[in-house]
């Protein structure tokens, strides 16, 4: 990972902060969600395993030193700075909700303590890595909660914006509740199940479609799934039903798919092969697998690929990287932003999680106060791993329970009432000091 992946502003700073003696003050920053894309209820978080990884290899090469140096932005910076880069290494704290928590607007996911400019190079990263797999994350569990207990795949990485990002995309899927992903890099890096046989043009590769299902079926085996809709969906299903086993399933990927299943169903059932397996593609989301379900439609599994992959109805999440504390000479500063819809509130904070709701607080009010259950957990302290983060399968049985235990309501997959979200006493009292300071300082 280079550590160029930033934006420039976050190097300029850097530089100015050095050259204005502020290199060994102390930032804390958190990330946040101001609001909840429409028609969600919950988010899932993720994107923590890429978060430590990129923190705990910063790194400036010297190629990328010397381009920084090339740059009209910093022919005033002081020489030394480079110097600064070239050893520089993150040595801060990094608190966050474990992947496939549950998470509200206005909630921390993560916060990072470290020496300001550290803790300020790494904001675009950070946000990034976080909002998008956290999007697709949120994305499969709304699938999956459609899906009614039926298997759902992430097949989206054809349509995903990069090819690194349909990657992370199967991954976050999978945390999401997924069964597994049709990445193959995904499947090796992250452990997850890989699935997929052919695509149509496997079928149009032969003279006939009978000799491009005999020769799948000899190269699958107990894995083969036919599709069945190159060319006449019912009759390749007859033609499946011919073949017989070896046999996973078939795959509807066109067509009226509550109308061809049915029929579909019939024809294996009568061929004896009732075990036999339907798959289900061609553009699915959420609100298609519940009408799909809803309808009667005998489909054992989903592929859904472009709408997951990329999140298309929220693409985008207003998560933000904002600094709520600031610690220079030994004395804290609490930091907050005012403008209106874009205030924050000061200071690093704990979040508690109860049945029904979630109380946010001053990271050092006692847990004792509230017995709820404390989200924000301890990754890297002074620059290390607290311990190795668990692999998706884990982080995806935490997103199950976890999604499971929520107010039925907050399940839906239309908008329901927000969730009960409490601000403790002492975080209201020390916004409001701070806004009052604020005041005086302007006036």
């Amino acid at each position: 990972m280079s550590a160029l992946n930033t934006d420039l502003y976050q190097l300029t700073m850097a530089a100015g902060y050095f050259a204005n003696g502020k290199a060994g003050d102390t930032g804390t920053f958190e990330v946040l969600v101001r609001r909840l894309p429409k028609h969600r209820n919950f988010l899932l978080a993720a994107g923590l395993q890429q978060a430590a990884e990129y923190l705990t290899e910063l790194q400036f090469r010297k190629d990328e030193i010397d381009y920084l140096r090339s740059l009209a932005a910093f022919k005033n910076a002081p020489p030394e700075f480079f110097d600064f880069l070239r050893k520089l290494r993150f040595t801060g704290d990094l608190f966050a909700m474990p992947e496939g928590t549950p998470l509200f607007s206005g909630e921390p996911m993560a916060i990072i303590r470290a020496p300001l400019i550290q803790a300020q190079l790494v904001e675009t990263y950070l946000l990034s890595t976080f909002a998008f797999q956290t999007s697709i994350a949120s994305k499969a569990a709304r699938c999956v909660i459609a899906s009614e207990g039926r298997s759902v795949v992430e097949f989206g990485s054809r349509r995903a914006h990069t090819p690194q990002a349909g990657v992370l995309a199967g991954r976050a899927a999978h945390i999401g509740g997924c069964l597994g992903t049709s990445n193959t890099e995904a499947g090796m890096r992250f452990g997850i199940p890989v699935f997929g046989t052919a695509a149509h043009s496997w079928t149009m590769a032969f003279p006939n479609e009978e000799e491009g299902f005999r020769r799948l079926q000899t190269l699958l085996g107990e894995s083969t799934v036919f599709l069945i809709d190159t060319y006449d969906t019912l009759a390749g299903a007859r033609l499946a039903a011919q073949l017989g086993r070896p046999l996973w399933g078939v795959r509807l990927d066109s067509g009226d798919l509550v109308t061809l299943s049915k029929k579909v169903r019939q024809i294996l059932n009568d061929a004896g092969l009732s075990e036999a397996k339907i798959m289900a593609t061609n553009d699915l989301d959420e609100y298609r697998l519940a009408q799909l379900i809803r309808d009667g439609a005998p489909i054992d599994a989903f592929g859904v690929g472009t709408q997951l992959a990329t999140s298309a109805d929220a693409p985008a999440l207003s998560a933000v990287y904002k600094m709520v504390e600031l610690k220079t000479g030994g004395t804290v500063h609490y930091t907050a932003k005012f403008s209106g819809e874009k205030s924050t509130l000061p200071a690093a904070k704990q979040v508690y999680r109860y049945p029904h709701c979630d109380m946010v607080a001053l990271y050092d009010e006692c847990n004792s106060a509230f017995q709820g259950e404390p989200l924000l957990q301890p990754v890297i302290l002074n620059g290390e791993l607290v311990e190795p983060l668990p692999p998706t399968i884990r982080s995806q049985a935490h997103a199950k329970a976890a999604v499971a235990a929520l107010p039925a309501e907050l399940r839906s997959l239309e908008e329901s009432a927000p969730y009960d979200i409490t601000i403790s006493q002492r975080l209201l009292e020390l916004a409001e000091n701070v806004r009052t300071e604020h005041h005086l300082a302007r006036t």
